[in-house]
């Protein structure tokens, strides 16, 4: 990537960018709002620091951050971590933009492949990933809690 990063628009009052460090409070209160074992605010700020994570947020102009995206990369290999969207802003194409957008960053980086986590009982998650190539590569026994659940592993070349 060159350090500059696009300005996408997932529709017309959503704009995804790179999640800056005054983004951190309110992505983690996001993160809490959402998931059974959050990201602790400092675990974001940690992530956003290592330049070759790629970590973006989408939001209305002027109003809160209705979703996240974050990767975590080494070598020629990545890590989505998360594609959260606010319950209220859910089925409206954000989580497939910011997905679209951090798969061209990471392309643009160099990475061949990427790797993710998911509940296998989330089908509208897994749907969206196999739309951009993901396809099951494993299973992670109990690997989520609250409650306890099998991850399905997946996997894309880019």
């Amino acid at each position: 990537m060159t350090g500059k990063v696009r300005e996408q628009e997932a529709r017309p009052e959503i704009l995804v960018r790179k999640m800056e460090w005054d983004d951190v409070p309110d992505v983690a209160a996001l993160e809490r709002s959402i998931f059974s074992e959050p990201w602790t605010q400092r675990g974001f700020e940690q992530a956003i620091a290592m330049e070759q994570n790629l970590f973006l947020v989408a939001e209305e102009p002027d109003g809160p951050i209705a979703g996240y995206c974050g990767l975590y990369a080494a070598g020629d290999e990545g890590e989505i971590t998360n594609v959260a969207v606010s319950i209220k802003m859910r089925r409206q194409g954000i989580g497939e933009t910011m997905l679209e957008e951090i798969l061209k960053m990471a392309g643009e980086q160099g990475l061949s492949q990427i790797f993710l986590e998911v509940r296998e009982s989330n089908v509208g998650a897994i749907c969206l990933y196999e739309k951009f190539g993901f396809e099951p590569c494993g299973r992670r026994i109990n690997f989520y809690r609250w409650p306890d659940e099998d991850a399905l592993c997946m996997r894309c070349e880019i």
